[in-house]
């Protein structure tokens, strides 16, 4: 049963932004809110990657267990992120660690659910497509530049 809270963060959330009122509404019925406390893991690397997270508040670290270094943050997640990608594929594995860096709020939908959703719906599938291509984009631009920052403090 879709809650005011979960359609109006779903609504304000980016990946809303071309979805008609009645998409917005399929969507918000089978999310579920989360609040995640500061620290708290969300997925682990190697596990089934079965959901798909949009972020509504707070922030999320990527990190790699890298040996003989630890744990390294590769990325950092706020409020209109996706968080997570390997659910795109069936029957995928998280390829990276998500933990809460602050007191976070997501929405969180089942992976097979938006599938089949998407798939079901072609006018759907496509604009969550391209919201999350464009995140895509966004994430390769921030590599870029990182690389950028990297050459530059080279000596």
């Amino acid at each position: 049963m879709t809650t005011a809270r979960e359609r109006s963060s779903l609504k304000q959330h980016p990946i809303a932004a071309e979805l008609t009122d009645a998409q917005v509404d399929k969507l918000a019925s089978k999310a579920r809110s989360e609040h995640l406390a500061k620290g708290t893991v969300i997925f682990r690397e190697g596990r089934p990657a079965d959901a798909l997270y949009l972020v509504v508040g707070g922030r999320i670290v990527l990190e790699e267990q890298i040996p003989g270094r630890g744990k390294v943050q590769l990325e950092e997640l706020g409020p209109g992120d996706i968080l997570g990608l390997s659910w795109l594929f069936p029957k995928s594995s998280w390829v990276l660690d998500a933990r809460a860096a602050d007191e976070t709020d997501v929405l969180v939908l089942d992976a097979d659910w938006v599938h089949a959703n998407m798939n079901e719906d072609a006018a759907l599938g496509l604009s969550l497509s391209k919201h999350i291509i464009h995140q895509l984009y966004r994430r390769l631009e921030r590599v870029r530049l990182q690389r950028h920052d990297v050459y530059r403090s080279a000596p």
